[in-house]
């Protein structure tokens, strides 16, 4: 079991209605009443993220998640694939445990898989990745006074906005929460 007032972002904790990871944390304490504690959290299976309230003193289901090394190997249209390094077993998973993210995955690469047992949950991406422009516009001269944006193609087959000095065959790093252009990797 443990207390409500452990939670803290990214920790786990089961109750009737699935397998919940924390995203944030709130402790509110209100005159000589008992304090209460608000944590939005998101659900495993679905995806869905709501907030619940406990009070102070409450006790939650510790998830027993633990962390799965996989190498990504490549997607098709319903599923991502993977390899265990260990004994070199694939395994296909849903693209609805990466959380819409599959297109960050890079091949070959090697990620945190979050299980429950033998069923992964979820994958691991990295805030922030390190992507190949594959396509992108020129330069207009004189649209360098204030911060313009033009449309890049990335490696991947993302759409997004970069600066103008961005061009082909450049790395750049990319927000996986956002999908947005953070810097150019030199």
């Amino acid at each position: 079991m443990l207390n409500v007032n452990e939670l803290r972002a990214g920790t786990t904790f089961k109750d009737s209605q699935g397998i919940w990871e924390v995203v944030t944390y709130r402790h509110t304490k209100m005159g000589r009443g008992r304090a209460t504690i608000r944590v939005k959290v998101k659900n495993f299976k679905t995806g869905s993220t709501i907030e619940k309230t406990f009070t102070s003193g409450q006790k939650v289901d510790e998830a027993d998640i633990s962390k799965i090394k996989g190498q990504f190997l490549y997607s098709n249209a319903n599923d991502i694939v993977f390899m265990d390094n260990t004994n070199f077993e694939q395994f296909s998973l849903s693209k609805s445990v990466a959380g819409g993210k599959e297109m960050f995955l890079k091949e070959g690469d090697i990620y945190d898989l979050l299980a429950a047992g033998d069923q992964v949950l979820s994958v691991d991406i990295p805030k922030l990745v390190t992507i190949k422009v594959a396509d992108t516009g020129s330069a207009v001269k004189g649209d360098s006074v204030s911060s313009v944006t033009k449309d890049a193609v990335l490696e991947n087959g993302l759409k997004i906005k970069v600066p103008l000095f961005i061009n082909v065959g450049d790395k750049i790093k990319i927000d996986s929460r956002t999908g947005e252009y953070v810097e150019r990797v030199k």
